[in-house]
């Protein structure tokens, strides 16, 4: 089989008329870009992605990393793919000309990074975690450490990542245990452990910048004593020569089911002096510094998720039409030609489904970015506000509901190829292994769930959530103006209302009983996620409708009917599974919570 990447047709729909993205160009820091350099640029990302990083997906999975006590081990194409993604300036693609960056709207880098998620998804980590490692720097460390580590940062000569759990404590980092004490020269000895880091350490780059969180000696407890600190892998001088190795050791490799191609270890800081590390911001920010880098991660996992739901779509979908077996139930004669399994009802059914889910997927993740670009690049200080009040609440969302229902456009579409989804001669089964990891990366279900339900919604008196409904409300209005499209917007106005109920009985729950009423978060975020998704599909039927009642080329009309057929699925097949979930929530069904230990 060929290994197709993303559908350029639908890439053009989602930036150009879902999104618009053309008027990005009437902004000032856009203004000396046009449509042929967004254009250029993914042009240049698929190549990349195509050329340097699909062509080592099975054999990084296959030939995983290995430590030999003093290096690690990697396929060589791993360092070739870091290679050409550095000298394309992708590291610096979103940063000021100033800086050496290419200035791009982050609408276009999401979907340009993309196609290096859809290529090869493991060896893409190393970068990604750089760009948003360099980003908390640019946001939060002093001048003196961004003249130190950035540039080498941008240019490909320094890695980065995130350190945060340790082998005691994993999402309760308020307990972690890493400490920090001071020194005369202005730096702290950071002594500790963390584990499960992607990419803490690798053979791509001449050194790691490793962002860690450890409490400073005397610190309060919880989450207020949590300071965040830059710790290299290799010491640099003030002109930034490396003069020696920093005390930060890798322990061990650990061997996950996917992402097999990104180094998951565990690091040991301080074993012998203690590991040089710079305070980042003011002493115990760390966790408000580092949010920003994991809410960035999780749109990146969020998005990730989308990517590979399509590409386990776009994989099972030519299969499907290439692959002969059977006959319609209608054909009784045995001799007659078989048919291209695409023909079955439940072929299409599942094909149909993976669509659903990763279109939606895909859908809600770039919405999310153009929130992050208008937070930072939109014209008034009120759009900037409106666009991150919106994002800090659905981030939550973004970031599960891609990696549980493209997860299950995965299984689908390994049931698609049959016996062959199973085996390793085809993709099916690695892009399943690789995505079951985004329902834990940066959060589980069930964290996020009460992040949702106990912070983000009732949040400022409910102030995001209602901005989030007049949003829904808009489009809804919008599509009862189409004729074809009345259903669906009556279905997603009462499916609205239904969330708003349901978030009246879970507060009221809250109040008697915060434990019990917290208990079935998961359950809210679900439903929270389908209705959000509802809307997004919504928003593409209305475009494809607008287009088909214009002049449009056949090949286009089939894509806009195949939207619009989509969403009807969505609506018809998807979103009234949220019924039995809201029924339990508004009665507080506390099965779960009320099961006893010793009864398991």
């Amino acid at each position: 089989m060929a290994s197709p990447l993303l559908n350029e047709r639908n890439t053009e729909f989602y930036l150009y008329e879902f999104l618009n993205t053309e008027e990005l160009l009437q902004r000032p820091r856009y203004k000396e870009h046009s449509r042929e350099i967004f254009d250029a640029t993914l042009k240049t990302a698929r190549i990349i992605a195509e050329k340097f990083f699909a062509n080592h997906n099975a054999k990084g999975d296959a030939n995983e990393p290995s430590f030999d006590g003093e290096k690690i081990q990697m396929v060589a194409e791993t360092k070739q793919s870091w290679d050409a993604f550095a000298e394309a300036g992708f590291l610096a693609g979103h940063c000021d000309f100033e800086e050496g960056g290419l200035q791009l709207p982050k609408t276009i880098m999401r979907t340009a990074l993309g196609y290096i998620s859809a290529a090869n998804i493991a060896s893409a980590c190393y970068p990604f975690l750089t760009i948003a490692a360099a980003n908390l720097l640019r946001s939060f460390a002093s001048d003196r450490l961004k003249a130190q580590f950035l540039p080498q940062m941008l240019d490909g000569r320094f890695a980065g990542t995130m350190a945060l759990t340790e082998p005691d404590q994993g999402s309760a980092l308020a307990d972690i245990r890493t400490s920090a004490e001071p020194v005369e020269d202005g730096s702290y000895r950071i002594r500790g452990q963390k584990m499960y880091i992607s990419g803490g350490d690798q053979s791509l780059t001449e050194n790691i910048v490793h962002l860690v969180l450890a409490k400073i000696k005397g610190a309060p407890a919880g989450v207020k004593g949590i300071s965040l600190f830059l710790v290299p892998k290799l010491l640099l001088d003030e002109n930034g020569q490396v003069t020696g190795h920093n005390d930060v050791k890798l322990a061990g490799l650990l061997h996950k089911m996917g992402f097999r191609n990104t180094t998951s270890t565990v690091l040991s800081f301080g074993e012998n002096q203690g590991a040089v590390g710079y305070l980042i911001g003011e002493p115990h920010q760390g966790l408000k510094y580092m949010f920003q880098m994991m809410n960035e991660a999780r749109i990146s996992v969020g998005a990730g998720a989308s990517v590979l739901g399509y590409q386990g779509y776009v994989h099972s979908l030519q299969y499907a039409r290439e692959r002969p077996q059977g006959r319609l139930p209608s054909e009784h004669d045995s001799n007659s030609k078989q048919i291209p399994i695409i023909q079955h009802a439940d072929i299409r059914r599942m094909l149909l489904m993976q669509k659903a889910y990763a279109e939606g997927g895909l859908g809600l993740s770039v919405y999310a970015t153009s929130l992050y670009e208008d937070q930072h690049s939109a014209p008034t200080e009120e759009q900037r506000q409106f666009a991150a009040t919106l994002l800090d609440l659905i981030t939550p969302v973004v970031k599960s509901w891609p990696s549980k229902y493209c997860l299950k456009a995965n299984e689908l579409a390994i049931q698609v190829l049959g016996g062959a989804g199973y085996i390793r001669e085809f993709p099916l089964e690695q892009l399943y292994r690789d995505n079951r990891l985004n329902a834990i990366h940066e959060g589980t279900e069930g964290i996020h769930a009460l992040d949702l339900l106990a912070r983000k919604v009732p949040g400022k008196n409910f102030q995001a959530y209602q901005l989030m409904q007049t949003e829904i409300r808009n489009t809804v209005k919008e599509a009862q103006d189409k004729e074809n499209l009345v259903s669906m917007a009556t279905a997603l106005e009462e499916s609205l209302q239904k969330l708003d109920e349901t978030g009246m009985a879970l507060f009221a729950q809250l109040q008697e009983d915060v434990d019990r009423g917290l208990s079935n978060a998961t359950l809210y975020l679900d439903v929270f996620g389908c209705i959000l998704v509802a809307w997004i599909w919504l928003r593409q039927a209305i475009i494809a409708t607008n287009a088909l009642e214009g002049t449009v080329s056949e090949e286009d009309a089939n894509f806009y009917r195949g939207k619009l057929h989509t969403a009807r699925f969505y609506f018809e097949w998807e979103l009234p599974n949220i019924q039995p979930k809201i029924t339990l929530l508004q009665k507080g069904n506390n099965l779960p919570f009320d099961m006893q230990e010793d009864w398991f």
